[in-house]
């Protein structure tokens, strides 16, 4: 039996690797790499780091506004469907490589499982709650992360084939966990333990409108704390647009770093006295690892994670996230609402009994 794997951005590849081993002896799986993310310190790192073989497929889509860009990989993809005939397709998360690949299948008529299904922000402004939406409600199997995304599911009416297996992401944690402890990152970049921010950008709410990154720069450098900044291709193009960049760099107390490997992003993370991200992976892997989390959006679809208390959300004002850096210090335990590490087996256990019953 064959399972295709459709990724294209960073967590994709991340989540990809567990359940690449789970599959592993079970199934052909074949990888498809839209493209999506084509700079190499984005994409290719993590193919060479985390050990997953090259993509069997690069569409090499690239960047563009988002009905082209899902325009592209939609053709490439369904391209690659007629050659492959897999048993089932498999996409991750919320981007447009995940809406491209889910329609791919559906159109031809190849069942359709999707990993991280049922998360909501209820903010149709973000295009990703968009793709989140569209590819449940085309779903033939929905691995929920969490009770809540279930429950999410269930109050539109999807209950037929939605398995609650837990976190991937948790899996890719624990897997790498103890190598990411002994990187060296924080010794050459001179940080100290719990002595420093580490800040995430990408989404384009912030990177596409000038007063709220703005306001984030301004309140990086103005917090007067030791700050780490690996910077995504499309946050330094807008820094640059908007004169920011060389105002960051020129500050004394801010690290601006290029895009860091997993392993070194999880010693960070893990190393820093609180993150500022405005990615749903990162606010999930703060909280796993026991970080205060202060999120840079209005919405999250990992709403656990600020019900227990460890992320607030600030939006993109200064002084919510001035207030944020000084007084918001969470403490206590934290549940285990992503799972046990063991997602990826039963994602592939499902997929196993799925198929064989076909």
């Amino acid at each position: 039996m064959k399972i295709l794997s459709v990724v294209g951005a960073r967590p994709q590849f991340i989540k990809a690797h567990p359940v690449h081993l789970a599959l592993k002896g079970r199934f052909t799986h074949t990888i498809v790499h839209t493209g999506q993310h084509y700079d190499l310190e984005m994409s290719k790192i993590f193919f060479d780091e985390l050990g997953i073989p090259e993509p069997h497929y690069n569409l090499e889509v690239g960047s563009g506004p988002h009905g082209m860009q899902t325009g592209r990989m939609l053709q490439r993809v369904e391209k690659v469907l007629m050659e492959e005939r897999p048993d089932a397709v498999v996409v991750y998360g919320d981007t447009n490589s995940t809406l491209a690949g889910a329609l791919a299948a559906v159109k031809l008529h190849i069942p359709l499982a999707h990993v991280e299904a049922g998360l909501r922000s209820y903010d149709r402004r973000m295009p990703e709650e968009i793709n989140r939406v569209v590819s449940d409600h085309l779903s033939t199997i929905l691995f929920a992360p969490t009770k809540t995304a279930v429950d999410n599911l269930k109050k539109e009416g999807i209950e037929e084939g939605v398995y609650l297996v837990g976190d991937v992401m948790v899996d890719a944690l624990y897997l790498h966990r103890e190598v990411a402890r002994r990187n060296g990152i924080l010794r050459d970049l001179g940080l100290e333990e719990k002595n420093y921010l580490l800040v995430t950008v990408h989404r384009a709410s912030n990177t596409d409108e000038r007063e709220r990154l703005v306001a984030i720069v301004d309140a990086l450098i103005e917090s007067g704390e030791r700050v780490v900044f690996p910077v995504h291709p499309r946050t330094r193009e807008a820094m640059k647009r908007y004169d920011l960049l060389e105002r960051l760099e020129g500050a004394e107390e801010v690290e601006v770093i290029p895009p860091v490997g997993y392993i070194e992003f999880l010693r960070l993370i893990e190393g820093a006295r609180k993150v500022l991200t405005d990615s749903g992976g990162v606010q999930k892997e703060a909280y796993i690892l026991g970080v205060p989390c202060i999120t840079l959006r209005d919405t999250t679809e990992w709403a656990e994670t600020v019900k227990d208390g460890w992320n607030i959300l600030v939006g993109a004002e200064k002084e919510k996230i001035l207030k944020a850096i000084e007084s918001f210090n969470p403490e206590g335990s934290r549940g285990e609402v992503f799972g046990d590490g063991k997602a990826s087996e039963r994602i592939a256990d499902v997929l196993e009994d799925y198929l064989s019953r076909r």
